[in-house]
Parts: C-alpha cells; sequence; structure tokens
C-alpha cells in the first residue's frame, strides 16, 4: 500500500526514527561505557587491597625473620609471604601448605640424591627433574608445590657443597612468611566477604535485567536479530561469571580463617546458594534467547504474552537483588515470578508451536530457578510455578465441566418397580410383617 501522507511529513518521520535509533544507541553505548567502569573500579579496589596486604606482610616477615631467625640475609621469608598473598584469591591457605611441603621435598630429595650422586651439573639436573616429577606425582597438577620443589632442590644441590646449613633456613623462612601470609590475611586486613560478592554479583544482575528487557521487545516486535544480539551478549558473560567464582571462593576462605568475620558464615552460605541459582538463571535466559531466535527464524506465532512474561521475569530479577540486599522476604519477586508463570501458561493455552512450545519451558525453568536463588525451597519453587501456569491455561481455556448425569430408567424396571411397590402395599394390607413378607 502505497504511503498517503505528503513527503515533508516522511521525511521527518524518517528523521524521526533515524534520531532515536541514535539515541538507544548512545543510550547502549553510555550504559556499557558505565559498566565497564565499575568493572575497572572493582579491578581498582581489589588490585589496591592485595597491594597493601602484600606489603605488610613481606615488612612483618623480614622483621620476624631478622630478629627471630639469626644472622643472614632471609630473602624467602618475605618472599613466601608475598607468595602467599598475591596467589588467586581463595586460595591462599591451599597456596602456604602447598609452599611449605614443596620445600620439604625439595630439601628431602636434594639432600638424598647429593649424598649418593654427589655435586655437579649433571647431578643438579637429576635433583631437579626427580623433585619436578615427585611433585607432580603428589600434586597431580602444577602450582606452588611444584615451583617450590624444583627451587629448593636447585639451591640445595648447586649452593649446598659450598655452604652449609641451609635445609633448616629454607625451611623457617617458609613457615615464617607462609604464617604471616596468613595472619594479615584473617586477622589484620580481612576482606568483607559480603561486600566482595554482592559486587561480583553486579554485573551479572545488569546482564539479565538489562537483556530480558531487550529480548521482550525482540518477541513483541518479531525482530530476529535483536534476539540474536540478546543471545551474543547472555554467551559473553564467561567473565562475570569466573570473577563471581572467584569471589566466592575468597569470601569462603575468609569466612573460615578470619575470627572478625565468622558471624557472616550463615549470610555467605545462604548467598552461595543463591549465587549456584543465579547462574542457572542465565543459563536459562540463554536457552530462552535461543528458543526465541529459532522460532522467529522460523516465524512461528509468539503470543504477545511470551514477551511481556519475559519482561516481567527481568523485573522479578531485579526485585530480587533489592529484597535480598536489604534482608526483606521476597514478596514482590515471588508475585512477579507468579506473574511470569501465569502468561506463560496463557500463551500455551493460546497455541504456539515446537520452538515457542520450548521457550515456554524455558521461561517455566527459569521462574523456578529465580525462586530458588531468592531461597524458596525447591519443591515449593515447582509448585508456585506450576500452579500459576495452571491457572493461566484454565483463564484462557477452561476444563470441561463433568456433570453426572442420572441413566434414565427403562420401560421393563420402572414396570418391575411399580410391580413392587404395589405387592408392598398389598402385604401392608395384609398385616405382614416386614419379618414374613416373601422375598422378591
Amino acid at each position: 500500500m502505497a504511503d498517503d501522507r505528503p513527503p515533508a511529513d516522511r521525511d521527518r518521520s524518517r528523521l524521526g526514527e533515524a534520531a532515536e535509533r541514535s539515541g538507544q544507541v548512545v543510550q547502549r553505548v553510555r550504559h556499557r561505557g558505565g559498566q565497564a567502569g565499575q568493572v575497572r573500579a572493582r579491578q581498582w579496589e581489589i588490585t589496591l587491597i592485595i597491594s597493601i596486604q602484600a606489603g605488610l606482610a613481606a615488612t612483618l616477615a623480614a622483621l620476624i625473620a631478622q630478629h627471630f631467625l639469626g644472622p643472614g640475609a632471609h630473602v624467602f621469608a618475605p618472599a613466601a609471604a608475598v607468595g602467599t598473598i598475591a596467589t588467586a584469591i581463595g586460595q591462599r591457605a591451599r597456596r602456604t601448605f602447598e609452599l611449605l611441603f614443596g620445600v620439604g621435598l625439595g630439601i628431602t630429595i636434594g639432600d638424598t640424591l647429593r649424598f649418593f650422586l654427589g655435586s655437579g651439573p649433571w647431578q643438579t639436573g637429576v635433583v631437579v627433574a626427580l623433585a619436578i616429577a615427585s611433585a607432580l606425582l603428589v600434586a597431580g597438577r602444577g602450582g606452588a608445590l611444584v615451583g617450590q620443589a624444583g627451587g629448593t632442590a636447585v639451591l640445595i644441590a648447586t649452593l649446598a657443597p659450598m655452604q652449609r646449613g641451609l635445609e633448616l633456613p629454607r625451611i623457617f623462612d617458609a613457615l615464617v612468611g607462609g604464617a604471616v601470609g596468613l595472619v594479615v590475611v584473617a586477622l589484620l586486613l580481612p576482606i568483607n566477604p559480603l561486600r566482595v560478592l554482592d559486587r561480583a554479583a553486579a554485573p551479572i544482575f545488569a546482564v539479565l535485567c538489562e537483556q530480558l528487557a531487550e529480548l521482550a521487545q525482540a518477541v513483541r516486535q518479531r525482530d530476529g536479530d535483536r534476539s540474536q544480539r540478546v543471545l551474543e551478549r547472555l554467551r559473553g558473560t564467561e567473565g562475570d561469571v569466573g570473577r563471581l567464582h572467584d569471589s566466592l571462593s575468597g569470601a569462603e576462605e575468609v569466612v573460615t580463617i578470619a575470627p572478625a568475620r565468622w558471624h557472616r558464615r550463615q549470610q555467605f552460605h545462604r548467598y552461595a546458594r543463591s549465587a549456584s541459582h543465579l547462574e542457572r538463571l542465565l543459563l536459562d535466559s540463554t536457552v530462552m534467547a535461543r528458543w526465541s531466535t529459532t522460532a522467529l527464524q522460523y516465524d512461528e506465532p509468539l503470543p504477545s504474552e511470551l514477551a511481556d512474561a519475559i519482561a516481567r521475569l527481568g523485573r522479578a530479577v531485579a526485585e530480587m537483588r533489592t529484597e535480598c540486599r536489604v534482608g526483606e522476604i521476597p514478596q514482590c519477586t515471588r508475585k512477579l515470578v507468579e506473574e511470569t508463570a501465569e502468561l506463560a501458561g496463557r500463551a500455551s493455552a493460546i497455541g504456539v508451536r515446537s520452538f515457542g512450545d520450548a521457550l515456554v519451558t524455558a521461561l517455566r525453568t527459569a521462574a523456578s530457578d529465580l525462586l530458588r536463588a531468592a531461597g524458596c525451597d525447591p519443591d515449593d519453587a515447582n509448585r508456585i510455578v506450576r500452579r500459576a501456569a495452571g491457572a493461566g491455561e484454565a483463564a484462557i481455556s477452561p476444563p470441561p465441566r463433568r456433570h453426572l448425569h442420572r441413566a434414565r430408567a427403562t420401560r421393563a424396571t420402572r414396570a418391575r418397580r411399580r410391580a413392587n411397590q404395589a405387592a408392598r402395599r398389598r402385604d401392608d394390607r395384609a398385616g405382614l410383617s416386614a419379618r414374613k413378607r416373601p422375598a422378591r
């Protein structure tokens, strides 16, 4: 059909559409820039904390080694302290034990082989090879244990013939450095575990809310390219999920070894359970984006209730984070999830095809996972979603009513009934009691 508007109006409308699209692009760029700035700020904060912890640990380890371990350059004590602090967050306690065990293993193998083989270049190679092999067999992978075993074996094989008594100082240096590192992390500068977790989960919440709203618009406008961009954006969240896992490991370490944070244990375990369901919700959203894109590519009918349900789910995610942060009972989250499941049930009753039905199933799964992330029991979450979806289906196509009809009596039955009534009346007139009446 030809456009009946004047050319000037058409030009203005095209200019308006272009301006609107440009405004949306600028808004998305600003939003992504703001998110990138927040990520950089969190990285700078973590870097500052680790730097301060490492500097303090190195200072304390050097002072303790200088005053309590006798004369000499106790280089390994501050080095061990820095190695303990600078390792991956959540692995510091394990790193300390690996460091100590690696030093002991290197000293044992180095001294034993030097006693049998002597000293020299090829003896050093044999000592290092056997120390590394033994450490890999014990640990099963690379790490502090393997590095310390190899480094200590090199020192023992090369310096021990010229300088006696290297074994005990190195062991004591490792003990002092590792202990000081743990003390700094646990007692002097322990991080706030819940703050770390909240900041690590913030990008995932932001991506979920933004992309679910974007997916709802794509389904409503039947824009397959837009839903494809949502799918790619959701698939690109591996970095955010990895940072969340690192934060969970670090927070677990803090609430385990830091007495000042022991009162946060219950909150941490609750947050950890919610984080696992949040990751599942991210996967559910990716599945919804994939089925939406496929349904639009195959030009399947998608009722408007599906777009409304996806948008309602995004609002429920934002509401859950707000309610969980302030410690409230997630009543609003549950209400929005019930509305999401009800809309999904309505869409299923209106009529969808194979990919649309898969989208409905993914919606119901995401609604259940969101309730679990909010602290709901798995069985209760499934029951709430199932009941709300059933109510939505019943609102569109109510179940057929079952009327109980009495079977109409046949002519022979009516005649036999009348005969029995007549015989009963005759017996009454004859004065026969009920016990003496003949059986009929």
